[in-house]
């Protein structure tokens, strides 16, 4: 991996940190703004380095909280990282809209499905409408800022590394 991609990867990260300190209502702590920054680096570097920023982040966004789910947070972590990069794959295909739905109705009701199973109907009801309500502003964010960004990745990194 170059260096360059290495220093982007962590800029994104440390967004993802920051975002994580910004938390959503809910009943577990790690629903935050951590998500927007892997949305940015999966459509402007690639659907892998998004993918890298988005388990990093909620494992951050996790600590930041007091890992209220323990060890199922790197269960989410796998979550977020496949979310984020089919979001990424969509995204460079054009299917801008897609990308945006697929993200925001999987994070928010597919993803915690396992929780039904691992906790109780309850805890799943109670913790989507916190999920939903970060999806959509996580997704908002990122929705805006790509197109602004874009110019920016592209000189920073030139046209081959920001294709990867």
């Amino acid at each position: 991996m170059k260096r360059n991609m290495v220093s982007w990867l962590a800029m994104f990260t440390a967004l993802s940190a920051v975002g994580a300190a910004i938390k959503i209502p809910a009943i577990v702590g790690s629903v935050a703004l951590d998500v927007f920054p892997s949305l940015l680096a999966a459509a402007l570097l690639g659907s892998g380095a998004g993918a890298i920023v988005a388990a990093f982040g909620h494992l951050l966004s996790a600590v930041l909280g007091g890992f209220p789910l323990g060890p199922s947070h790197f269960f989410i972590a796998v979550e977020m990282a496949l979310l984020v990069w089919l979001f990424g794959i969509l995204y460079k295909n054009g299917k801008k809209a897609s990308a945006i739905v697929l993200f925001i109705i999987g994070n928010a009701i597919v993803a915690p499905l396992p929780f039904i199973f691992l906790m109780n109907k309850g805890f799943y009801l109670a913790i989507v409408p916190s999920l939903l309500i970060g999806s959509i502003i996580n997704t908002g964010i990122a929705f805006v800022a790509i197109p602004r960004l874009s110019s920016l990745v592209t000189y920073g990194l030139g046209k081959r590394e920001a294709k990867r």
